[in-house]
């Protein structure tokens, strides 16, 4: 009788199995299964993104058509920011802030450093492209945001994942649209907002998913909502394209995913690598 061992010599070719190889045949063990409203409910850290990158453009083009001021941008973002800090700390009770340790205090100073920082260096800002061409300006920027939202940490466990990387790109981009506005001022506040949008904001809405789930699917709605109002005042074309786009990011595609994940046809048995599963440790000792 043939056995599954190499220690014996065996009247049978190398190759041979007998009937009761396809035995330990099993399908998909590690499949995982989805339910259509909870990947719509996690594709909501992408459709904000991507409404964060439009807001972006949206105010930066409104502030180099002359139709928005700095000293207006720069007035909604400090409230909006003030009362984005007050939300984040009474969503969980300041859980979070005891356990990190860190003071009022200390997130005052960080913010007055960097926003003299920007200032100080803002006409420095202004001038750093002077030598490059308008079109090479967009065409990095444009780059620089595909890649942060390609880099963009959504909370998927991949190497592709790097949330520095993806904000650094970020604010390239941003400090790149910002040298073609017309003053310092203007390049000054731009930066300021796209730190706001890009670091500070997706902060707030990962703790809003952790923590009220629902609060977080009315904001993500009332953003996408803002930002394809502000899309549609400078093309209504490109609104429409937009607004499908988050419909097929959140609807169409969890739908394919999970109509694929039942073609899955992923084979396990005695042909696998050996998993040793036994307590090997007293061997060690």
């Amino acid at each position: 009788r043939w056995q599954k061992v190499l220690y014996e010599r065996q009247p049978f070719p190398d190759n041979y199995v007998d009937q009761r190889f396809l035995e330990e045949l099993r399908k998909n063990v590690h499949a995982r299964r989805y339910r259509y409203w909870a990947v719509v409910f996690q594709s909501g850290a992408v459709v904000q993104q991507l409404c964060s990158v439009c807001v972006f453009v949206v105010t930066w083009w409104y502030m180099d058509a002359g139709m928005l001021s700095p000293q207006g941008l720069f007035g909604a973002a400090l409230v909006s920011s003030l009362l984005g800090y007050v939300l984040f700390d009474a969503v969980d009770g300041g859980a979070g802030r005891r356990e990190s340790g860190r003071t009022r205090w200390a997130d005052l100073k960080s913010t007055l450093v960097f926003a003299a920082f920007t200032y100080g260096f803002s006409p420095v800002l202004k001038t750093l492209t002077e030598s490059i061409s308008t079109d090479t300006i967009y065409a990095m920027s444009a780059l620089m945001l595909l890649g942060h939202l390609i880099f963009f940490d959504y909370g998927a466990n991949a190497a592709i994942v790097s949330s520095t990387l993806s904000l650094n790109m970020a604010i390239f981009a941003s400090v790149c649209l910002a040298s073609r506005l017309p003053r310092s001022l203007h390049a000054f506040v731009m930066v300021t907002f796209a730190m706001q949008i890009f670091a500070l904001w997706p902060m707030l809405q990962k703790k809003l998913k952790a923590q009220t789930p629902r609060c977080y699917v009315g904001v993500t709605v009332l953003f996408a909502l803002a930002a394809l109002a502000g899309l549609a005042t400078v093309s209504s074309v490109g609104a429409v394209l937009f607004a499908s786009l988050l419909l097929a990011i959140s609807c169409l595609c969890p739908y394919c995913l999970i109509r694929l994940q039942q073609l899955k046809d992923n084979i396990h048995g005695p042909w696998d690598e050996a998993e040793i599963k036994e307590d090997l440790s007293r061997f060690l000792m």
